[in-house]
């Protein structure tokens, strides 16, 4: 173990899960049938949430969105950003993986699996519609469970903390033209001014209101206890808004209820093979694994509610996107506690490199 992984692993004490985090698939699948369920029941109480739009932005879900995003945000201190060179082999990897492999990672399974594979047994008007969902929850990192996944692998916390805070600094400028480049690829009409009002209601403004607020509570000296208390929220309103999405995807789920097993395919290779990828490439740099750990980790993970918010935005709720990125929410606690596992198992090998 390296000198500086040892001071990590005195320095911290791995902190469980929460009930609401441990069971987060759980929910999800509880949520899932609940809005079915409603759905069928109130449709047109369904379809009268649909209406409540400003500019193609749905209220309902916005305020959802960032009851969400904004106790995450929170959590992030920018002055963070300060620390990034102490931990610039890592960082560079992080950054090479999130943001030139794995949004096209995605795009390229998205269309091998949903335009080539599963193609046949897809509704082909919403082929692209699930390409772009895809791609919109791969085109953002992680912002909040990135903390949970590091804790639970020792992960250095200042490293975690720095990566964090750029990448939420890079979103805010490179997400819009990232997600609208990779559409354009698949030839799929981007409407570039609801995209970049998504960005600003769903990155810009609260990562001004998060930090405003956090400046605040620092001076109070209730920041610690403001985290503990708004926490449920943000996953609260994350379910409330699968309930939504699936008091409209309802129909189309009973339908062909294969289509969430055939969605979440490529998004588990996507997971593990861009995690795997910058484990090895942090191993072949000689970075210490409390930094390679998180590192893959975040190069893995998707900021799945920002994705759910931009796929309403853009395609609907009864959108192929909507149900691409929520299938991305289904499948985010399994898929990355086995990653958590397959790192803290093989820490002996990583740390034996000859």
């Amino acid at each position: 173990m390296s000198a500086q992984c040892e001071v990590v692993a005195k320095s911290q004490t791995r902190q469980p899960m929460g009930l609401f985090e441990r069971y987060l698939t759980v929910w999800v699948l509880l949520c899932i049938g609940l809005g079915i369920g409603l759905g069928a029941l109130f449709p047109s109480l369904f379809q009268g949430i649909a209406k409540l739009e400003v500019a193609q932005v749905n209220l309902p879900v916005a305020v959802l969105i960032w009851l969400m995003i904004i106790p995450m945000l929170l959590k992030i201190d920018f002055k963070a950003l300060k620390e990034v060179s102490q931990h610039w082999k890592g960082i560079g990897v992080t950054l090479f993986i999130n943001w030139l492999i794995k949004p096209f990672s995605m795009a390229l399974l998205g269309w091998l699996f949903i335009r080539v594979l599963f193609a046949d047994w897809l509704p082909s008007d919403q082929l692209d519609s699930y390409i772009a969902g895809l791609i919109l929850l791969a085109a953002a990192p992680c912002t909040a469970m990135v903390f949970v996944w590091s804790n639970l692998s020792d992960g250095e916390p200042h490293f975690t903390l720095s990566q964090v805070a750029l990448n939420d600094a890079i979103m805010i400028i490179a997400f819009a033209p990232l997600v609208g480049f990779l559409l354009g690829i698949y030839a799929i009409t981007v409407p570039w001014d609801t995209l970049f009002l998504s960005v600003l209601i769903y990155i810009v403004i609260p990562v001004i209101v998060s930090q405003v607020l956090r400046r605040w509570l620092l001076a109070q000296g209730h920041l610690d206890r403001t985290l503990k208390t708004i926490q449920p929220w943000s996953l609260a309103a994350l379910l409330i808004t699968l309930v939504l999405l699936f008091g409209f995807q309802g129909q189309q789920v009973l339908a062909q209820p294969f289509i969430i097993l055939l969605l979440a395919i490529p998004i588990l290779i996507q997971v593990y093979f861009n995690s795997m990828l910058a484990y090895w490439l942090n191993r072949q740099l000689g970075v210490a694994h409390c930094i390679a750990a998180p590192s893959a980790l975040i190069g893995a993970s998707n900021f799945f509610e920002l994705a759910v918010a931009t796929a309403i935005a853009l395609f609907g709720f009864n959108s192929g996107a909507a149900l691409a990125t929520v299938v991305g929410v289904l499948v985010e606690v399994p898929v990355m506690l086995s990653v958590v596992a397959i790192v803290n198992r093989s820490k002996h090998w990583y740390e034996n490199k000859q």
